[in-house]
């Protein structure tokens, strides 16, 4: 989201030619807050209007009192007296308020929070812009109806949907169209339930289970590559969860998980009966099994049964004939 904010605000702002004099970065977290306010009073080459983004600007919440007050006196000059040629955009991953510097920004800029909120509607609605904004960047087009099958099967996880994008988009390429048919393939669906069934077998170490499962998933014409991807989400989703304090239920969870609130829900379950260095282990071994199936030289139903019985910690399956 970030990223496209600042692809949209260097398009309004500054001319192509312009921006490696007009636009410049720096970074509260190197000490850079005093560099951006001088580069913002300074007029750009070439450009009407500059733009300059402070990056990492809860870094000023982690200085020593003097530098930090010293850092919040200097944005509060600027602020009374901003430069009418410079759009300063300064960002954080949070806005304390109960900092000055939080308190400062709040009162004297307009503060945008980059997300999709938490109305579902409004979530997958966004999402489907999103979609289509990627997939123009990578050069290729959805077909009608194609995009809201994609924000629908990711749940509007935008981490999800720019790595399903990157995957239609190469398997496109010679057509330059990203086809419903595509999506279906090629995307397992964070909507149905399939992948925390796993979950829970996996947290239970249900190998047997667990392996007529995959073998089910397999027939069916599931495609090993994208169910490890999704496996590997889920894998993540759970250590975020596990990782979450003062939070009991899926409605607590789904915004700061990107979930939706039944599906955070599943994933606070699972992680509560997984330990975390189960979870981390289980994730070396996601990576591991990605490297094999990406190889091309093994047969995938073994990767995958294999990758299945060490995540329950059973026995290794007799290999597929």
């Amino acid at each position: 989201m970030r990223d496209r904010c600042r692809a949209l605000l260097m398009e309004r702002y500054v001319p192509d030619a312009a921006r490696p004099w007009a636009v410049s970065r720096y970074s509260a977290d190197r000490r850079e807050t005093q560099a951006a306010l001088e580069q913002a009073q300074t007029m750009a080459m070439l450009s009407p209007v500059q733009v300059v983004f402070l990056e990492n600007a809860e870094a000023i919440e982690s200085l020593g009192e003097k530098s930090r007050d010293e850092a919040v006196e200097l944005l509060t000059a600027y602020l009374k007296d901003p430069a009418p040629f410079t759009v300063l955009v300064i960002e954080a991953r949070r806005l304390d308020q109960r900092m000055k510097w939080g308190k400062l920004l709040t009162e004297k800029a307009l503060v945008v929070e980059c997300g999709l909120g938490e109305n579902l509607d409004e979530r997958q609605a966004a999402a489907v812009a999103l979609a289509s904004a990627m997939a123009e960047e990578q050069g290729v087009e959805f077909e009608r109806g194609a995009a809201e099958d994609l924000a629908e099967s990711v749940a509007a996880d935008l981490m999800r949907l720019r790595t399903e994008i990157d995957k239609l988009a190469m398997f496109a390429a010679g057509r330059k169209q990203i086809r419903r048919e595509d999506v279906r393939a090629l995307v397992v669906s964070e909507k149905t339930t399939t992948v925390w069934e796993l979950a829970d077998m996996l947290a239970s170490r249900q190998g047997r289970k667990a392996l007529e499962f995959l073998d089910r998933l397999l027939r069916e014409g599931e495609e090993p590559l994208p169910m490890l991807g999704a496996v590997t989400w889920m894998y993540r989703k759970m250590i975020e969860a596990s990782e979450l304090r003062g939070v009991t239920n899926g409605w607590g969870a789904a915004r700061t998980l990107a979930m939706r609130p039944e599906q955070a829900q599943l994933a606070l379950e699972s992680a509560r009966r997984i330990s975390k260095a189960r979870l981390l282990a289980g994730l070396s071994a996601l990576q591991r099994a990605d490297q094999r199936l990406k190889g091309g030289g093994e047969d995938a139903r073994a990767v995958m049964e294999f990758l299945v019985t060490e995540l329950t910690g059973g026995e290794a399956p007799a290999p597929s004939r």
